[in-house]
């Protein structure tokens, strides 16, 4: 399922998830720890406070986007940096694979990174020769089953450990284990060697501070501060909404973002990055790229969804809504999953291309609860679903039955005669289309409400 990159075959990839009983599993294993430990994490300290805190830094930076970006352009080149502005995500690839090509660079290992994913990198940069190691366990494990990320936080979640465990014995030639630990060390024997002989390092960016031109990256495992310091090259890629004001501000976000995300009180390692090596210190990497991609946010930055890009990719939203807990990440078919991944796949691929993605929430409001800065994700769902109506792009059926029950709401007659037809048909129904939506549906009442109260 993971192959099908469309979110178009949503539903069709939604049924065959519901029926995948060892995804099911792992899928409620995974969310339910998450989101216990955040619930944990969250529990003795100030979080409302620091909910509102952090949700007027990120509605601040987007009221003055474009001067915070230039600010933090000319602090980064200032401190080092060489940095590079991209429209789009052909820009992007572009102005990375120059990089690349005219340093000579052959072998690339990546920290987890999702902006990479949008922008389909790995894949342009293997077509053109270039050999791409992901050195994230779970980017690395997806890699190695040829699909991709299913959780934005824990690539690999939809996976249980002896299908890792037979990925491991198939792809590396190792002895099976479905042990964890003699997993994680095979990993980290084969990924070590990669790090030592890398050409160039390439990383995501979680925040970039824009008063001193730093990048801040959060990872568990270390392989981000491995690539970005072993290589002699590092490009750091991010969209140009992950500016934040101060080195005071990340202050807040450094203990917000891991508790909301993990329910850790920090993440193992919190790199802040501020430049290129300099004269005289013994680490770091020689040379520091960083390419800024806007790739439609200033569209969505001028319209009425503007708040999902205060998102801090937590995904906290994803692993309490129903639905993604139920199905996984791959159904969605699109690089991001989710409430949030439902929005930001709509506004950044096109109505037309994600419609379908609609009707993976139950707008039941949990994901707006939890969201760390406070995007009104239902608000911004329910805005969506309103603007797919009147785009008529719902499904043919679905209009008509609504169609149908609008006109009958509006006379009573109407809608007592169709009570009465549709207990009369129902049976009929359901022996002929039981299997799809009107098995899962309940049966009409025997006896009507106004019936039983007249």
């Amino acid at each position: 399922m993971s192959k099908t990159l469309s979110p178009l075959d949503f539903r069709r990839n939604a049924a065959q998830a519901v029926k995948d009983e060892p995804l099911r599993e792992a899928m409620r294993i995974a969310t339910d720890m998450f989101m216990t430990k955040r619930a944990q994490g969250l529990s003795m300290v100030p979080i409302e406070l620091w909910r509102d805190q952090a949700s007027a830094i990120r509605l601040d930076v987007l009221d003055h986007l474009p001067e915070y970006v230039d600010r933090f352009s000319s602090s980064a080149t200032r401190a080092g940096a060489v940095m590079h502005r991209a429209r789009d995500a052909e820009a992007a690839r572009e102005i990375i694979f120059h990089i690349l090509r005219d340093r000579g660079a052959k072998k690339i290992v990546k920290a987890k990174s999702m902006i990479t994913e949008e922008i389909h990198l790995n894949e342009y940069l293997e077509d053109r020769g270039f050999q791409v190691v992901e050195t994230d366990l779970g980017e690395y494990i997806v890699q190695l089953a040829g699909e991709k990320p299913s959780h934005i936080l824990a690539p690999a979640i939809h996976k249980n450990r002896r299908q890792v465990g037979e990925l491991f014995s198939e792809k590396l030639g190792v002895p099976y284990s479905d042990d964890p630990t003699v997993l994680t060390k095979i990993a980290r024997g084969v990924l070590r060697k990669e790090f030592l002989t890398a050409d160039a390092g390439i990383s995501g960016v979680n925040f970039a501070v824009a008063n001193s031109g730093s990048i801040a990256i959060f990872t568990n495992e270390g392989n981000g501060r491995m690539a970005t310091t072993l290589p002699p090259l590092h490009i750091a890629v991010l969209s140009i909404e992950k500016v934040i004001p101060t080195l005071k501000d990340l202050s807040l976000f450094s203990r917000l973002l891991p508790r909301s995300a993990t329910g850790q009180v920090l993440s193992s390692y919190l790199s802040v990055i501020t430049g290129a090596r300099k004269p005289g210190e013994s680490t770091g990497t020689r040379e520091l790229h960083i390419v800024l991609l806007d790739n439609g946010r200033s569209e969505i930055l001028a319209g009425e969804y503007r708040e999902i890009l205060k998102c801090v990719r937590c995904s906290a939203c994803v692993n309490i809504c129903p639905v993604y807990r139920t199905i996984g990440g791959h159904a969605y078919g699109a690089t991001y999953s989710g409430p949030m991944g439902i929005v930001l796949t709509a506004l950044l691929e096109g109505m037309d291309k994600a419609y379908p993605l609609l009707d993976a929430t139950t707008l039941c409001g949990a994901c707006t609860e939890v969201c760390p800065v406070k995007v009104p994700l239902v608000k911004l769902l329910a805005m969506l679903r309103e603007q797919r109506v009147n785009e008529g792009l719902n499904p043919l059926m679905e209009r008509a039955t609504m169609a149908t029950y609008a006109l009958a709401t509006k006379s009573p007659w109407l809608f007592s005669l169709g009570q009465k037809i549709s207990r009369a048909l129902w049976p009929i129904m359901r022996k002929f289309a039981g299997k799809g939506l009107l098995g899962r549906l309940p049966n009409p009442a025997s006896r009507t409400f106004r019936e039983r109260i007249s």
